[in-house]
């Protein structure tokens, strides 16, 4: 377990102004530690600020564990800017099982979609599979469901979140989150009493791409975000699966699709095991970087065009940027641009170190 001091050191230097991961990991290669690099900093985050997170989050049973430590999951740690501190609540040996799967799919999932998941999930937790999702309503929560049913009712999963990891969501899924936290693990990345935010999901989303050797689909719209998991998922080297559907049906289309392009259909558990124990694991997996702005027709949905070109991003959103800061809000209606477009974009920016988050939902160029 990491050190008290060092922990404080990390939470202040990710939390400080203009510091993403990707700068967060620079100034660690160049200063050798996060208490050195704190001294280069103009206004770093106040101590008193990481002394009081830490305390909350060791009130509220959530362990704080950072990149350097053995329980940070090496599939995370392969990808570049991994986040430098995760929330877990529940049992970090979790986060490191050799077989694991991602199941994402449709909010408004149909009654076979969510029986498929949950079916899925308890016969790939019955054979030691870690399932991971993102505690969503649909697809995800039978996902969740359908493992922890698994092993005598005591099958473990792992849910990442959009929100702090102290801060249930949706609402209908508080009983959902305590049973995850009680038979595995509850991860995120963002500081205690996140609440739910737009901006946080595809942040959420890559995680979840990354935390597994492979990601299933189940049920998924043209311009699910879905999608974007898979394809974000496919970008860092995982193996993608999908279960088929009725052309007819809307949900159907977005895993149908990714069938044309590839990924390997899947109608039940025997479909993905086999698969599953050839794959690479663990440090053995792609040391694989963030996807970069390129066209990638297997997995682009619609509302993402503009975000997925061959040369960096032709839109107008990077116009409407300042070193000030501007709210996300007055961006979406300047451009006219569809908020998923955008939230998509600005992620890429700064995961790229092209931008930094400010409070109240704001987004500045970095100076």
């Amino acid at each position: 377990m990491a050190a008290a001091a060092d922990i404080i050191d990390c939470l202040r230097l990710i939390n400080s102004p203009r510091v993403g991961a990707a700068t967060f990991y620079k100034l660690i290669k160049n200063y050798g530690s996060a208490a050195a690099a704190l001294e280069t900093l103009k206004s770093p985050c106040p101590a008193a600020w990481a002394e009081e997170e830490a305390e909350r989050a060791e009130k509220a049973g959530i362990e704080l564990v950072l990149y350097t430590s053995e329980a940070y999951p090496q599939n995370l740690k392969n990808i570049d800017a991994a986040p430098p501190v995760l929330y877990v609540r529940g049992q970090t040996e979790f986060l490191n099982t050799p077989l694991s799967l991602s199941i994402v799919g449709a909010r408004n999932a149909s009654i076979n979609g969510r029986k498929t998941a949950s079916r899925i999930a308890y016969d790939l937790c019955e054979q030691k599979v870690m399932i991971v999702s993102g505690m969503a309503r649909g697809i995800d929560s039978a996902a969740h469901k359908g493992a922890m049913y698994a092993l005598h009712q005591k099958g473990p999963t792992i849910a990442v979140l959009g929100t702090g990891a102290d801060i249930p969501y949706p609402e209908e899924n508080r009983n959902l989150y305590e049973q995850i936290a009680g038979q595995g693990a509850i991860v995120s990345e963002f500081p205690l009493g996140t609440l739910p935010s737009a901006n946080n999901f595809p942040r959420r989303n890559r995680i979840v791409a990354a935390l597994s050797q492979a990601v299933l689909v189940v049920e998924a719209t043209a311009k699910s975000g879905s999608l974007i998991t898979a394809g974000l998922a496919e970008e860092l080297g995982r193996k993608i699966f999908a279960v088929p559907g009725a052309p007819t049906d809307a949900r159907a289309s977005g895993p149908n699709h990714l069938i044309k392009s590839g990924a390997v259909l899947a109608e039940n558990a025997a479909d993905i095991l086999p698969v599953l124990k050839m794959l690479p694991q663990g440090p053995a997996l792609k040391a694989a970087r963030m996807p970069k702005p390129r066209q990638r027709e297997l997995f682009v949905p619609a509302a993402a065009n503009e975000f997925t070109t061959e040369e960096p991003v032709k839109s107008k959103i990077i116009d409407y940027l300042n070193r000030d800061g501007v709210y996300v809000d007055e961006i979406i209606r300047a451009s006219g641009l569809d908020q998923a477009v955008i939230n998509l974009e600005l992620l890429q920016l700064e995961m790229s170190g092209r931008i930094t988050r400010l409070p109240g939902n704001k987004v500045a160029l970095i100076k």
